[in-house]
């Protein structure tokens, strides 16, 4: 694990889960185009504009035998390699060449969600019950567009 990682998964949906795979999308500090909420008393806004999950924390919960795949608990991003011990509030972070985004806080574990765990214990998406296993929000501080593939740099902590 490093300080870069890659996008391998740019997820959306027009409300609600699983979000699904598209090969690239504009980003500002709107939000990511052809994503939206469906619930945005709890999620989205200017603080909560993308939310960020890991590929290895998904490939662990897998090989528990749980069908979470990329996507399903919501996240817009889905990335790999990258060090998630790094991520916390104001980790800045730069994904491909333009889009420049800042971590708020952990997105907090929706019911929703249960249905991709075989117990539907979602609570395993929790940063206080497990940490580091958890998804991220972030606010963008430029946009851009992003593609899978693309390097996701920490460039401050």
């Amino acid at each position: 694990m490093s300080r870069v990682g890659r996008v391998v998964s740019i997820n959306v949906s027009n409300g609600g889960v699983p979000k699904l795979s598209v090969p690239s999308a504009h980003v500002t500090t709107s939000g990511m185009d052809g994503d939206r909420q469906a619930d945005t008393n709890h999620h989205g806004g200017p603080d909560q504009t993308l939310c960020l999950f890991s590929k290895e924390v998904i490939d662990h919960w897998r090989n528990e035998g749980h069908p979470i795949e990329p996507g399903s608990v919501g996240e817009n991003l889905t990335i790999e390699e990258l060090d998630w011990s790094l991520l916390g509030p104001g980790t800045v972070l730069r994904v491909g060449a333009d889009l420049v985004a800042e971590i708020t806080w952990p997105a907090t574990p929706c019911s929703k969600q249960a249905g991709w765990f075989t117990d539907g214990d979602f609570s395993r998406l929790s940063e206080k019950r497990y940490p580091g296993r958890n998804r991220w929000y972030a606010k963008v501080r430029s946009s851009g567009t992003v593609i899978i593939g693309d390097a996701v740099v920490v460039e401050e902590r």
